[in-house]
């Protein structure tokens, strides 16, 4: 079955009024750009959001914020985004805190056809208020229920024309878990192949679990904050920076032979004790 679309604006033109919107995405990465683009262009609004967070003010999905087409949201953090707190704490926006392990649990539950499981996290927490708990084997445990959505949105690496799908590294986040969580999942993708042509043995997400399929564009992937590494700097702990060395106009290897005849200290690299503060064995 052919689940290729021809636009995001199309993908979506479904999705209604009130509906719980599951999207992928951690930070700033892995983001669905052109699906949630497409529905600002939409204008669909008294959306429910489950998402690990909710972008920046600007960036992700800020501008659904922005443009007052969100109700509530459902995250894990909720950082990074001025209008966020601003709506929060005038009382224009409902919001509910999970912690991180257990949205991805309950994401995670529904996709599974699990009805609901126990764990410790939120014991003793304004997350426990109005949940059922148990002791088991003397601790104390919270039931949680599973996190079904409408519809998911989700960004994938590559797909093929049936829906299966590619993610890229740490792009893959939440994306899995929330296209296997809604009645309806729309993924785009930054290539999109025939089927029949992905290694079945690569493939992370089966086309079972997706519905539409878009090809994405023009993508941003936007950074949160921009951390550089100053030049000449140690790329991690005992290991040199054998290019800025070369770019000095030193020989090849100096570096690392600078590294080595530094003093080891105790709790350092090559040192007596590991980062523990132990001696290693």
């Amino acid at each position: 079955m052919n689940k290729l679309v021809e636009s995001a604006d199309a993908a979506v033109a479904d999705v209604q009024d009130g509906a719980t919107l599951l999207v992928g995405g951690f930070g700033l990465c892995g983001n669905p750009e052109n699906l949630i683009a497409a529905l600002h262009r939409k204008g669909v609004k008294d959306l429910t959001l489950v998402s690990n967070n909710c972008g920046t003010t600007d960036l992700g999905l800020g501008p659904l914020l922005k443009a007052r087409q969100v109700r509530k949201i459902i995250a894990s953090y909720v950082g990074e985004n001025k209008e966020f707190e601003r709506q929060y704490l005038s009382g224009e926006l409902q919001v509910e805190l999970v912690p991180q392990g257990t949205l991805a649990e309950r994401l995670r539950a529904a996709g599974a056809g699990i009805g609901g499981f126990y764990t410790a996290t939120g014991v003793g927490t304004q997350v426990a208020e109005g949940k059922e708990t148990r002791t088991l084997d003397g601790r104390e445990y919270l039931l949680e229920r599973p996190l079904h959505g409408d519809v998911a949105l989700v960004h994938a690496w590559k797909a093929d024309t049936h829906g299966n799908l590619v993610f890229r590294r740490t792009a893959r986040n939440f994306n899995p878990l929330v296209a296997a969580a809604a009645r309806l999942t729309i993924a785009e993708a930054e290539q999109v192949v025939p089927a029949g042509e992905l290694d079945p043995d690569q493939i992370h997400l089966p086309g079972i679990h997706v519905q539409r399929v878009i090809q994405g564009l023009h993508y941003e992937k936007w950074i949160e904050r921009r951390t550089t590494r100053p030049p000449g700097r140690l790329r991690a702990e005992g290991q040199p920076d054998e290019a800025a060395s070369e770019r000095a106009g030193e020989e090849p290897g100096s570096a690392w032979r600078r590294a080595e005849a530094e003093p080891k200290h105790p709790g350092g690299p090559g040192g007596l004790l590991g980062p523990t503060g132990m001696e290693e064995r």
